[in-house]
């Protein structure tokens, strides 16, 4: 079987995931609300500011009215407080948020205005309508669409449906992921280790990655290495939106998850042009999506990264799920050109992406280091210099 390309295997994750995708909503208040996936369309109920209002501390005057003389001081104006009109041949003091009074177009800031014994003030630069004033609406109008169905909410979004007089938002429910590790060497940490035996670090990394995404992981623990342990662990997890396992994909003796998948459910795509992460499986059991990650750690963090995540973000209507990435400069050279694509755990010094020594996809400490991954393209060389494609860690862990 030829392996699939990267870019066919997301293009597939995408449409499996635009078939079952998470429909359900409920609403939460704001502050419940960060990290999760906009359910509707939000559209703005009022303008943005709602009045014209001053950008500075400052005096507030008609330009039309004014020819250069020093007006007299007819009102102060503080932030939430309502002016009167103002009075022709006159400025108001007004300060930085405050309603603009009717009559009035123009902020001059106070360090440009001089205050004479009488009170009066006087304008010392050129004026020009308009200026250091915050038009009624100039950031969004009533009707407007501000965020679109789909948006992952952050503090600035908050922020902004706050802004809006807005205290609470609808939402897609929690994807509930199952996440499961297989492997007989495999042991929880805090435990001693027997002969053979290795500290189970994938479904910590991955467990925190999905709550990071906003779903509600269900820890189906440990899976050893048996046939018939694979088809009851599998079974009784029918109640979720996903089952992502680590581990038991590849075609070993003790790789029980590809073959049951094969032998009761189906596969939608199975080996990828992709390292590290060659052996992932994306298929049903029972109707339940099945993701089968490799279990080398780099591996896991890998295609979990490019392709699982994207794929859950997808279930949840989100638009844009790829990570935003930048060109930076080879720091190193790569002259070895492969068969697949691979992913090079890096980071930046000095603008150029520099390598970590040991690239095994057993090393997660490498990603401990890392600032991003590095895509080299496959049958591709590098020198010193040459432009790559860098995939910042923050873009794919948030």
């Amino acid at each position: 079987m030829s392996l699939l390309p990267v870019e066919d295997a997301l293009e597939r994750l995408l449409t499996l995931a635009e078939q079952a995708p998470i429909r359900e909503l409920q609403v939460l208040p704001l502050a419940a609300a960060d990290g999760r996936v906009l359910a509707t369309e939000l559209v703005a109920g009022l303008d943005l500011p709602p009045w014209p209002n001053s950008a500075m501390d400052g005096y507030a005057l008609c330009l039309s009215d004014y020819s250069g003389e020093a007006l007299p001081v007819s009102q102060r104006i503080f932030a939430g407080h309502a002016p009167q009109a103002l009075q022709p041949g006159s400025c108001a003091r007004i300060f930085t948020g405050a309603p603009l009074p009717p009559g009035a177009d123009t902020v001059e800031m106070q360090e440009n205005c001089e205050v004479l014994a009488d009170g009066r003030v006087r304008f010392l630069e050129p004026l020009r309508a308009g200026q250091n004033v915050r038009a009624q609406g100039q950031e969004t109008r009533r009707g407007e669409l501000v965020l679109n169905a789909g948006t992952r909410l952050g503090p600035v979004e908050l922020g902004l449906a706050a802004s809006l007089g807005c205290a609470q938002l609808p939402v897609r429910r929690k994807p509930r992921v199952a996440v499961l590790s297989t492997g007989d060497e495999l042991l929880e940490p805090g435990l001693p280790l027997g002969p053979g035996q290795i500290y189970n670090s994938n479904r910590r990394v991955l467990c925190t990655w999905l709550q990071r995404l906003g779903c509600e992981v269900v820890d189906a623990g440990i899976m050893p290495d048996d046939l018939e342990q694979t088809r009851l662990a599998l079974g009784a997890l029918d109640e979720v939106d996903l089952i992502l396992s680590t581990g038991g994909v590849s075609v070993g003796e003790a790789d029980f998850l590809g073959q049951v998948l094969r032998e009761e459910g189906d596969l939608a795509l199975w080996k990828l042009a992709i390292k590290p992460g060659k052996p992932l499986t994306c298929g049903h059991y029972r109707g339940v999506p099945v993701l089968g990650l490799p279990g080398n750690p780099a591996s896991t963090l890998v295609t979990f990264g490019l392709l699982a995540r994207p794929y859950l973000l997808r279930r949840l209507g989100v638009a844009e799920v790829e990570p935003l990435a930048f060109t930076l400069p080879a720091g190193f050279t790569w002259d070895k050109p492969g068969s697949r694509r691979e992913y090079l755990r890096a980071r930046v010094e000095h603008g150029r992406a520099v390598l970590y020594t040991n690239q095994s996809s057993g090393v997660l400490r490498s990603v401990a280091w890392a600032d991003g991954l590095v895509e080299v393209m496959e049958g591709s060389t590098y020198g010193e210099g040459d432009a790559l494609r860098f995939i910042p860690l923050s873009e794919l862990l948030g």
